[in-house]
């Protein structure tokens, strides 16, 4: 996947660096971490690193993407899998959260590890600075579907019939061609005016999707 420069495009950057610093602080030594994708994740990776480096923490960070995997190897966290280790927690970041927690998250490309991340923790903390928070899910963002290249159209067609109004391909931020995820995918971009409790199992009910940023109903923390 084309790397994304979250390190300098950062929005309300006073905000989610108050937020990284509160949730860097409860880090424990010998503990395994979710690591999140994103700008907030990015900015809570460099807080988590200064401690492990200052107070010479030994931890274990799962990684949702190769750009997370390269800074904690820049950082000397050390990284592990779901395969070999499950999270004692972990953390992240969303597009949107509603009332109800639900959220919109992979804008960022990395949704399918971060659901991973999240399914497989009991203790998840989901960290929103005040743009964030929405009236209706899918105000603002679309919802992002990772799915097969060749069955995109396909893809497009069944997002449709459960009710997005509009459909495109997500294109790369270097060119014109289709952005391609850490898992080979590119990611369809689905505007619903309204998004119900099942449309996150409909859509992955979809040939060819491998994953949605819809989620709905996990149990998570808002740290806001």
């Amino acid at each position: 996947m084309e790397e994304f420069d979250w390190k300098n495009n950062i929005t309300n950057k006073e905000e989610k660096e108050r937020l990284a610093k509160r949730i860097a602080l409860r880090v424990k030594d010998n503990e395994v971490i979710g690591f999140g994708s994103g700008t907030t994740s990015y900015l809570t990776i460099e807080e988590i690193g200064k401690r492990v480096k200052e107070e010479n923490l030994h931890i274990k960070a799962i990684p949702t993407s190769n750009i997370i995997k390269k800074l904690c190897d820049d950082l000397g966290i050390e990284t592990t899998t779901l395969e070999n280790n499950t999270p004692d927690w972990c953390f992240d970041g969303a597009d949107e959260v509603d009332e109800h927690n639900w959220l919109i998250k992979g804008m960022g490309a990395a949704l399918y590890k971060e659901k991973l991340n999240i399914k497989a923790s009991e203790e998840n903390y989901i960290l929103v600075d005040s743009t964030k928070f929405v009236d209706r899910l899918g105000e603002k963002h679309p919802v992002p579907v990772e799915c097969d290249r060749e069955k995109s159209e396909n893809v497009m067609d069944e997002l449709k019939k459960i009710g997005a109004i509009k459909c495109e391909i997500r294109k790369s931020n270097i060119s014109d061609e289709p952005l391609i995820t850490d898992n080979g995918k590119i990611i369809i971009h689905a505007w619903f005016d309204r998004i119900e409790a099942d449309y996150e199992e409909k859509i992955a009910r979809i040939d060819g999707v491998l994953e949605s940023g819809l989620f709905i109903g996990y149990n998570i923390i808002v740290v806001k």
